[in-house]
């Protein structure tokens, strides 16, 4: 399996899976068609499906003309209702209950973000194992067995967010609203030091600030919790996701 990342952060996200054969399962359709599309060499026939977390822009930016292509996208009912969008391959998913993508197996489960009903993913594939995907989310409370791969947010550090505040460098509202949307540094290590991460070869953090994050200290300290394989998010960047390390 190879994950793609075509963007990642508050411009727009979209990640691929694609299998050995290759098969595509697209992870958030937050950029433009466009862009898919030439990641994909113009090849759209091995798409299973797209499958996206929320109605933020930057999460379902390229929705309808996926949709207009011919691909099956996957989300909650409030996401659908949100985006004002009624077409036959806008799937509604039920929480904590599988649906089936292609060859990947999906669960979704309920983050906490400022919209309708967000979701996060649990996905399965034979070649990948399970990956888990958080984004936006201010927290997590479950906790996730037999991981094999972690796609993750990292949004802000925690204390440099409270410094640039009591500094007056960002509005104390502006503030408030990072904190209660989105995955601190702090609470994403929390996530991963409560699950059982002996199985997991790859954590990729993803959406990390352009102002309040700082990757090569994110990535150390994931680096040192875990000893993991752990890459930042950057546009571009192709990686091996295997279920298994070599």
């Amino acid at each position: 399996m190879q994950l793609h990342v075509l963007n990642s952060g508050s411009k727009g996200n979209c990640y691929l899976l694609t299998s050995l054969t290759g098969e595509v399962l697209i992870i958030e359709c937050g950029v433009r068609f466009d862009t898919i599309k030439k990641a994909l060499n113009f090849n759209i026939t091995d798409v299973s499906g797209c499958i996206f977390t929320h109605e933020h822009k930057d999460h379902s930016k390229g929705l309808r003309e996926l949709l207009m292509a011919g691909i099956d996208c996957y989300t909650s009912k409030g996401t659908i209702d949100m985006c004002g969008i009624k077409h036959h391959r806008l799937h509604e998913v039920q929480k904590q209950k599988e649906f089936i993508v292609g060859s990947f197996k999906v669960i979704a489960f309920h983050v906490i973000h400022d919209c309708a009903e967000p979701l996060g993913f649990l996905i399965n594939h034979k070649e990948c194992g399970n990956v888990l995907f958080i984004t936006d989310s201010a927290y997590i409370n479950y906790k996730f067995p037999n991981l094999n791969n972690i796609i993750i947010e990292a949004n802000y550090s925690l204390r440099k967010l409270e410094d640039k505040i009591y500094n007056g460098n960002t509005l104390e509202f502006l503030g408030v609203r990072i904190i209660n949307n989105h995955m601190s540094l702090e609470t994403c290590l929390d996530v991963l030091r409560n699950n059982d991460l002996k199985m997991v070869n790859n954590i990729l953090l993803i959406h990390l600030s352009d102002s309040n994050s700082d990757e090569v200290l994110f990535k150390q300290e994931v680096s040192d919790l875990t000893g993991k394989i752990v890459n930042i998010a950057n546009k571009g960047l192709v990686i091996n996701f295997d279920k298994e390390p070599f």
